[in-house]
């Protein structure tokens, strides 16, 4: 086989077999940094040895099992180790080898790949430091990959990745999942960091490509894993619901040369009806079996993204129904953008006048202020109330505020077309 073969079969292992591979040693050193280096250590050998040997039959184990062994022939030369070899018992030295695969075989890698999962989304990590551990950790992501897929410096990614394995070992961040209500704070965390990588990758915030599905694809994927760890948690389900009903639109969110298509204006018939159907199971899974316990907030955005993919076209749109999914989202996180949300479905249930003055007070109360989207929601709803000379000005600042080069081009569009739209 060639060399650059094997190389390339190492490498979609290591993206495979990573995130369990670091789970396991971080278990046994606790510490996700040192857990890496072996981690890599391994990944070295494997691209050293299988050229000449090939690929093994189970190449997770075969990592596993050499990084072990070095994580054990560091313990034997280093004192700073010993205490940790005793807590752990000697049953990892008696091991050897055929003995010491097939237990590697047998492991469930289950619940420290959970640990991991809420290691990487701590809450004492800035946030940008949490998604990049956990696209590099989890994802097996390189530095340059995510440097691309946020647009950033590869050597920034480098120093939050750092910063933050530095972070949690200072801070001592155990490897576990707590129980009652910490681990319910957690499970947020983690599932925020997975909801914002998706929301990058599916209305990217810069760059000239307004969509990113590579992310929108990992979110998922990660998602998935979770899903199969914490099955009987609703609002796992809930945010794999909002994932994958927004991400059946993918083929027609885009146009010709990259410009983003309005949803209203989309070829339905190209929306992706096997991740719908995936998604309205999700969906199901995702209302809690308590009828006292309410509706998670990613299973609400879950069910208003629902009415849009049952929709057969898009003036059979259930905007009554969406516009009070929103008010009750609105009432749960207070959220601004989720106000503004509100709006635009109120637009389309009972006219742009009462959308607007939503908008209004929005604008007036400088929540929003900065935020691309609350100018080009008025600019809407001013250029159908006929008012076209103010929604141009309005697009035209929408235009100003956004990062993304492509969602510029759409609103400076609407913003010459709004004029002809005076009366």
């Amino acid at each position: 086989m060639e060399h650059t073969d094997v190389t390339r079969q190492v490498e979609a292992v290591w993206r495979i077999e990573s995130a369990r591979l670091i789970a396991t040693l971080t278990r046994m050193v606790g510490d996700v940094g040192s857990a890496e280096e072996f981690a890599q250590d391994a990944l070295v050998t494997a691209l050293e040895k299988w050229p000449q040997e090939g690929v093994p039959r189970s190449p997770g184990a075969w990592l596993t099992t050499v990084a072990k062994r070095r994580i054990l022939d560091r313990w034997r030369r280093d004192e700073r180790f010993r205490d940790r070899m005793v807590e752990l018992g000697r049953e990892f030295v008696e091991h050897d080898g055929q003995a010491e695969f097939d237990a590697v075989l047998e492991e469930d890698y289950g619940d420290d790949l959970l640990k991991l999962m809420f290691v990487c989304c701590h809450p004492v990590l800035a946030t940008e430091a949490r998604i990049a551990l956990t696209l590099r950790l989890l994802g097996g992501l390189t530095t340059d990959e995510i440097a691309r897929a946020f647009l950033v410096p590869e050597t920034t990614v480098a120093q939050r990745i750092v910063r933050a394995k530095r972070r949690l070992t200072e801070k001592r961040v155990p490897f576990e999942v707590r129980s009652g209500a910490d681990r319910d704070a957690r499970l947020a965390d983690v599932l925020e960091v997975l909801y914002l990588v998706f929301n990058e990758g599916y209305t990217a915030t810069s760059g000239e490509r307004w969509l990113r599905p590579e992310l929108c694809e990992e979110a998922m994927r990660l998602g998935r894993i979770l899903a199969g760890l914490m099955p009987k948690e609703p609002e796992v389900h809930g945010l794999i619901a909002l994932m994958e009903l927004q991400a059946s639109r993918f083929r027609a969110r885009v146009g010709v040369e990259g410009v983003p298509v309005p949803l209203a204006e989309q070829d339905r018939s190209r929306w992706d009806r096997l991740l719908i159907q995936r998604g309205l199971a999700a969906l199901e899974g995702s209302i809690p079996v308590d009828p006292a316990r309410p509706r998670g907030v990613y299973s609400l955005q879950a069910g208003i993204a629902a009415k849009h993919a049952t929709a057969h076209a898009a003036e059979d749109t259930d905007w009554r129904g969406i516009a009070v999914l929103y008010e009750v989202l609105v009432r749960r996180t207070g959220s601004p953008v989720v106000e503004l949300n509100r709006a635009v479905a109120v637009s389309m249930a009972l006219g742009p006048g009462a959308a607007l003055r939503i908008v209004d007070a929005l604008r007036d109360s400088g929540a929003l202020e900065g935020y691309h989207l609350l100018p080009a929601v008025r600019a809407d709803l001013l250029q159908r109330l006929g008012r076209g000379e103010q929604a141009r000005t309005e697009y035209e600042r929408a235009a100003d505020l956004t990062r993304n080069e492509s969602e510029r081009a759409l609103l400076l569009e609407r913003a010459r077309s709004a004029v002809g739209s005076e009366l």
